[in-house]
């Protein structure tokens, strides 16, 4: 996994920055409750989603979580005394505290099971009942865009994909969350170049194919033959899914 305290610097101009930031929270906006309430950002990073959120709802109370240091100084730097330092398999808030619980970017990262288990686990304990915890789905899916590229990684080594919506719903469905909708949203700009991907095999991107290996640079070879290696491919389409916490049954 990459170092996101090393990251931090240069994630947003990596990743999409203010464009991405802005799609990602409109999605996000039409798929938890309308009205005030209280909004938890699981995975904050950097804060540009989380502000947008705050910013579009004025009567949306928002806080941001994360773990990594670097990136926690520049959520608060975007959002004042809104932001905690939280390991996101163990919340530091009670039992139903927020209307909407979201994890943007997160659950891809999660290569322990057990993991997912706990994180979807603790966004499900902290969202009220009838609370809307929003997630995105099957992120490395996102850049298949039919291109060039593709069919150059397309026998590369993966493992199965942490956050595949498959394994997501039934995960949510044991913590008594049940899909209430789903949207996608385009990263304009965010489109690979095969020179780009092949910076981002050699910055260790893509996990099983590590820095300096020989399988590593024949992928990279393959990319460089590629012709317009400076041309972006078609921008990746992000998948988001909601689910809904189930109220408990009257007596």
């Amino acid at each position: 996994m990459l170092d996101y305290d090393e990251e931090a610097e240069c994630y947003d101009a990596l990743r999409g920055g203010e464009a991405r930031a802005e799609a990602a929270a409109r999605t996000v906006l039409g798929l938890i409750p309308p009205g005030p309430g209280r909004l938890l950002d699981v995975a904050c990073g950097t804060g540009t989603v989380t502000r947008r959120l705050a910013a579009a709802r004025p009567g949306l109370r928002v806080t941001g979580a994360d773990l990594t240091p670097a990136m926690l100084s520049r959520a608060a730097a975007r959002l004042p005394g809104a932001v905690v330092r939280a390991d996101s398999r163990r919340l530091p808030f009670p039992d139903g505290t927020f209307d909407a619980v979201t994890t943007i970017w997160l659950l891809h990262l999660l290569d322990d099971p057990a993991d997912l288990r706990a994180v979807v686990a603790e966004c499900a304990r902290v969202l009220r009942p009838g609370g809307v915890y929003v997630t995105t789905v099957d992120k490395a899916a996102a850049h298949n865009v039919g291109s060039d590229i593709d069919a150059v990684l397309a026998d590369r080594p993966r493992k199965p994909a942490a956050d595949a919506p498959a394994v997501v719903t039934a995960e949510a469905a044991r913590h008594g969350l049940r899909p209430a909708g789903h949207g996608s949203f385009l990263s304009p700009g965010q489109g690979r170049s095969p020179r780009r991907t092949i910076a981002d095999l050699r910055r260790g991107w893509f996990t099983l194919l590590p820095p300096g290996e020989p399988r590593t640079e024949e992928f990279a070879a393959r990319l460089a033959a590629l012709p317009d290696q400076d041309r972006p491919r078609a921008d990746p389409l992000f998948g988001v899914r909601a689910f809904r916490k189930a109220a408990p049954a009257s007596p």
